[in-house]
């Protein structure tokens, strides 16, 4: 671990305010990582998730994508200030340490900052209150968010009084049956759907059937918003509502630690010294929940085929790692013993690192020198790691599917490749040519941090949500005027 004496000496000296935040900024990350998955990972990463600004794009038609996709750059004053005083219920199918529900928390969280009225509802509650349910809902609280039961009188009434109501997945949809009866039609005027999922099985008519009535659709990239209106007209003979395509952002908590140069190192010293990797050996990290639709398996083999081009053509290359940030060491699932026995039968066992599943990616990204985002089929529905890693202006290697070709400009701000087995050999050459090429991770890693800056900060996502937030509230009144 770093000593504290080389951080202080490293930041001037000085004793000022912005000397003990940082101080306090770096053990707060170091006790994260030792925390690893614990919930205090969540406490200090705040809304940073993992769990979509291009142009904005119009169709035709009540599916059509909606203009909340346009580029907003520092707004004056917080653009979700019409919001004050309005009451919000916000439904979450599950409150866990998944994508979908922290960022339902990290919108809660803007919203009461301009003094809305928030109330939470998690439909799938466990029997048992855990420790990560338990934590969570005391952040809420905190953040001065009313905390309900999914079911009674007092989650009807607050859906009927409520100015919006945000659905949070397509799996909550089975609250408003349950829960709502012959409420639902008036309640569904004023609901935003807001929808993370990318896989096929989420398409059921249990749980959407009530979509086309909303008064709309909040998805996380374009690729999304177009599988579901084609996936919705042509499996369940239903139509999207108005859809609104909402990139995310990076929030002010991640930002300030990955612009932070004494933190950034401090932090790569320790991981590294973690794990075991030199200060000057080249990391290529994998940062998700392990599964094979992450592609972890496909990462480790283009990652040995990467070590044997380097070793056949005799290249002069740092020492190349893994590291594979998402286990689960608890429950060495059958898909996480095959990818410890592949590392073990290819003898790259030194040099693949597995770190315990954690929300505080920060330390992770200050030691990784490029990120691959390596999810499979129809890949990542946005993928908030990416923009995280472009915060740290790494390159980043991903595949050509999903929300990743949104913001990874191909040959600019990362390479891509296809998904599958077909996309090993184009990984392991990526994996080459960036090892091979310093000037290249760091002109890509540059111009990285430059998009982020220009369509993925917190502001930026604030103002799209606001305007979708707008529109909707709008079409609310005018139903209930008519």
């Amino acid at each position: 671990m770093a000593k504290p004496s080389s951080a202080a000496a490293a930041s001037g000296g000085g004793r000022g305010p912005a000397h003990h935040h940082r101080t306090r900024l770096l053990l707060l990350l170091l006790l994260a990582v030792a925390a690893c998955a614990s919930t205090a990972g969540f406490l200090l990463r705040g809304a940073m998730l993992d769990p979509c600004d291009v142009d904005a794009r119009r169709g035709s038609g009540s599916s059509a994508a909606a203009v909340a996709t346009t580029r907003t750059g520092a707004v004056a004053g917080n653009p979700l200030e019409f919001m004050r005083s309005k009451l919000v219920l916000l439904v979450s199918h599950e409150l866990s340490l998944s994508g979908g529900p922290l960022l339902l928390m990290e919108l809660a969280f803007l919203l009461r900052q301009v003094g809305s009225q928030v109330v939470w509802i998690t439909n799938q509650r466990s029997e048992e209150t855990n420790d990560v349910t338990y934590s969570l809902e005391h952040k809420m609280l905190s953040h001065g968010v009313q905390v309900l039961p999914a079911r009674g009188h007092e989650a009807i009434d607050t859906a009927l009084k409520a100015d919006l109501v945000i659905l949070n997945t397509a799996v909550a949809g089975k609250w408003l049956d349950a829960v709502l009866n012959d409420h639902v039609p008036q309640v569904l005027p004023k609901i935003l759907w807001w929808i993370h999922e990318m896989r096929g099985h989420y398409f059921k008519l249990e749980y959407v059937k009530h979509l086309p009535l909303v008064a709309g659709a909040m998805i996380d990239s374009h690729t999304t918003a177009e599988y579901w209106k084609t996936r919705t007209h042509d499996r369940l003979k239903i139509q999207m509502p108005q859809t609104y395509v909402v990139h995310l952002g990076n929030s002010k908590e991640l930002m300030e630690v990955a612009e932070d140069n004494v933190a950034r190192r401090v932090l790569r010293e320790h991981i590294r010294e973690f794990l075991g990797v030199r200060s000057e050996d080249l990391v290529f990290a994998i940062i998700n929940s392990v599964s094979r639709g992450k592609g972890q398996d496909l990462f480790l083999q283009a990652f040995y085929q990467g070590v044997q081009l380097i070793e056949q053509k005799k290249l002069k290359v740092p020492t190349m790692h893994a590291v594979v940030v998402g286990s689960d060491i608890n429950a060495q699932t059958k898909f996480e013993t095959q990818l410890r026995d592949f590392a073990v039968k290819n003898g790259i066992q030194d040099r693949v690192h597995f770190v315990n599943k954690t929300l505080a990616v920060a330390p992770y990204l200050a030691a990784t020198d490029v990120l691959v985002q390596n999810s499979q089929a129809r890949g990542e529905c946005f993928g908030r790691i990416t923009i995280e890693a472009m915060a740290f202006k790494l390159p980043v290697l991903g595949t050509a599917a999903g929300g990743t070709t949104e913001i990874v400009v191909d040959g600019s701000t990362g390479l891509l490749h296809p998904a599958g087995k077909e996309g090993v050999a184009p990984l392991a050459k990526n994996m080459v040519r960036l090892a091979s090429h310093e000037e290249d991770r760091v002109s890509m890693g540059r111009k990285g941090y430059g998009r982020v800056k220009e369509m993925f900060m917190e502001h930026h996502m604030a103002g799209r949500i606001a305007a979708v937030l707008q529109e909707v509230l709008k079409k609310s009144r005018e139903h209930s005027h008519s």
